[in-house]
């Protein structure tokens, strides 16, 4: 089959992808740029790529009008106040163009929205489905709530709560009721629904065999990391505290940290289970799917998270136009620092920066400028690194957001995303020569009016001798 694929680079899509090619389908996979997505030369033959916005309806007009079946894996929690907005135009749009194609089926991925007053995300997650199902186009919805994998929202959540805080203080919504479902188990059903005429035009609750609170969540959580956690529940969290709660304890946006919280007003329980007679199959528990969850991260391999999607950012999706490091207005601290070690040596310490190991440079004033940033709405530290060693373009560094990872030209580009009185660049390049090399490392900060400058005259100090150590320990012998 031709499938059209949206939201390929996304979490589900990234592992939905693998799964499409080697069933031996046809994949159109539409993003919003190119550079954010890297195919494996395995899939080449099988997979085409096509550069669109869904918000834009005559860039879809490249999508083909020969495509069998459709997947809509596109949602937001962006900043915007108008994501719901924007979510029904986008589904309006592809509705739309799908109409004018050879497609017999749209698939989509919603959230769990079976009670009768849902919170805005959810609101807008069943929205996209009603509009959706107005084309002609018979639609395929599915719908799932709190989804464990590596790398998820959900798991990495629960996982940050769970892992730093051995008593917690959380609000009353604790008490209601959940169902987890695997990823494993959510991607089984995505394949398994494609093609199906039982589905064409269908609805499915999806959830796993457990069906438990969001408190006996995180114990259990902690039952399988054997960790001993105590919760309180309070009636005196409102959601904006909570949301700032969960904001400053985990690592996730406060824009997502509010939808969340909203969410959790909701019991996120399965009312009907016809999914499993149409496809019997046995479901992973929420303990199972928890140690399937850690063999990737042990492994440090996840293959795709959250928090390198876009969806949450300020920043434009084809990040290509942030690349070039502007000339006029900027004020730079540039490092040149000659090595005689291997050159692999070297590039293998810039490209394992940030994350768990650090900056190799007074990461306490690191850490104290991901606070600061936290206390201001920014995004912090706690993002990390998805793997310890490997970067791509669009992947989260703390509080960078990766522009160019190019390991052949050994040039490395980051782009802050921490609130600050301008734009910030931190760039690596090494130039190799006969006996070692040089390394060049440049911060650029192009400032926004007197603010700007001030900020970075007052701090300039204190950058002057982080970029100095780290330059320094980057190229030692």
């Amino acid at each position: 089959m031709k499938i059209l694929l949206t939201g390929a680079n996304g979490y589900i899509g990234t592992r939905l992808l693998p799964r499409l090619v080697d069933a031996g389908h046809e994949i159109y996979a539409l993003v919003r740029s190119r550079s954010r997505i890297k195919i494996p030369e395995k899939f080449q033959s099988q997979l085409h790529l096509i550069e669109a916005d869904l918000l834009n309806p005559s860039s879809l007009l490249k999508i083909p009008d020969e495509i069998d079946a459709a997947y809509y894996l596109v949602h937001s929690m962006s900043y915007s106040q108008k994501f719901s907005e924007l979510e029904a135009a986008s589904a309006k749009n592809f509705a739309e163009r799908l109409e004018n194609t050879k497609a017999k089926q749209i698939i989509y991925l919603s959230g769990l929205a079976n009670e009768a007053h849902l919170s805005r995300h959810l609101t807008s997650r069943k929205r996209v489905g009603e509009i959706l199902k107005m084309g002609k186009v018979p639609v395929t919805i599915l719908m799932a709530g709190i989804i464990i994998g590596s790398g998820s929202a959900s798991f990495e959540i629960i996982r940050g709560l769970v892992e730093k805080l051995p008593v917690m203080i959380a609000p009353k919504w604790l008490k209601q009721l959940t169902q987890p479902i695997a990823i494993s188990d959510v991607l089984a059903y995505l394949t398994l629904v494609l093609g199906n005429p039982a589905c064409f035009g269908q609805s499915f609750e999806v959830g796993g065999p457990d069906v438990m609170s969001y408190k006996e969540l995180l114990l259990n959580f902690a039952k399988v990391r054997g960790l001993k956690r105590k919760i309180f529940t309070v009636p005196v969290l409102t959601p904006r505290l909570s949301s700032y709660w969960l904001f400053f304890v985990t690592s996730v946006s406060f824009s997502l940290a509010r939808f969340l919280v909203e969410s959790l007003i909701n019991n996120a329980v399965c009312k009907e289970n016809q999914i499993q007679k149409l496809f019997p199959r046995k479901l992973l528990t929420y303990e199972e799917a928890l140690q399937l969850a850690f063999a990737p991260i042990e492994e440090d391999w996840v293959p795709s998270s959250w928090k390198d999607t876009l969806s949450g950012s300020t920043l434009n999706p084809d990040l290509s136009i942030y690349v070039h490091v502007p000339k006029f207005g900027v004020l730079s601290d540039r490092r040149i620092i000659p090595f005689s070690c291997p050159v692999e040596q070297v590039q293998k310490r810039i490209w394992s920066l940030g994350g768990d190991r650090g900056w190799l440079a007074m990461n306490w004033a690191w850490k104290f400028r991901g606070f600061m940033d936290k206390l201001v709405g920014g995004v912090g530290l706690r993002r990390g690194r998805t793997h310890p060693t490997r970067l791509k373009v669009g992947d989260a560094l703390d509080f960078w957001r990766v522009l160019l990872a190019d390991e052949k030209n050994r040039r490395l580009l980051l782009y802050a995303e921490m609130k600050l009185p301008g734009e910030a660049w931190l760039e690596f390049e090494i130039i190799p020569q006969r006996n070692g090399g040089t390394l060049h490392q440049t911060a650029s900060f192009r400032p926004t009016g007197l603010w700007g400058r001030f900020y970075w005259y007052a701090l300039y100090p204190l950058h002057m001798l982080i970029f100095m150590l780290m330059a320094k320990r980057i190229a030692k012998e």
